[in-house]
């Protein structure tokens, strides 16, 4: 059986706790703005788009959903295919809203709720359900993807769903757990992605031993 805890217990004495999702005004909904906005972009533009709507305080449902299209398209600009973001972002604000507001979502969504949104895939909805809500659903993203594929873990072929419930039938279920691995991935793979591409990454001779 894969022993998932001790690739974790390497990355987190290599990196240290990475304390994700970065949110800059405490508001579970900039997470979730943030992994919508996130898509085909790297986070650097993604931090430019969420910094526009806070300076116009309107990292809230109701404001963008209420928001001139076109203002919204002027304000996360930077995260890249803007109009279509735009209106992801304001039909995800509508269906939050049905629930009554935030709080109230955070509780009661569902994956399965999340994956009818136009525009919300596996990944995005997982990483709302994880960073946003606290629930225990791994995140697999491409970082995700090629490195253990890389360590002959997984295939480069395998379906999101059948990798995610491998993570998740090899490890405690746990949020916590979940969010900090993940984010720990990221970290190494933008640090190290050479060295484990190579042969030469310190979790590759973790798997062979």
């Amino acid at each position: 059986m894969y022993e998932a805890d001790g690739h974790y217990g390497v990355l987190l004495k290599k990196h240290g706790y990475q304390k994700w999702w970065p949110c800059k005004t405490g508001n579970p909904f900039e997470i979730c703005i943030g992994a919508i906005l996130t898509q085909n972009t790297n986070w650097a533009n993604v931090e430019k788009a969420i910094d526009n709507l806070i300076k116009e305080k309107c990292v809230d449902p109701k404001k963008i959903a209420e928001m001139d299209g076109r203002k919204l398209q002027a304000l996360v600009r930077p995260s890249g295919f803007f109009r279509q973001k735009a209106q992801r972002l304001k039909e995800f604000s509508d269906f939050v809203l049905t629930f009554g507001g935030v709080e109230n979502f955070l509780k009661n969504v569902t994956r399965e709720g999340l994956l009818e949104i136009n525009g919300v895939g596996h990944e995005t909805a997982d990483s709302i359900l994880l960073y946003a809500c606290g629930k225990p659903y791994f995140v697999v993203d491409a970082y995700t993807r090629r490195m253990f594929s890389a360590l002959g873990i997984v295939k480069d072929d395998m379906g999101y769903e059948v990798i995610r419930n491998f993570f998740e039938e090899n490890m405690e279920k746990d949020a916590k757990l979940y969010n900090e691995f993940h984010a720990l991935i990221v970290r190494h793979s933008k640090d190290c992605c050479k060295g484990f591409v190579s042969g030469n990454c310190m979790l590759r001779k973790f798997t062979e031993q």
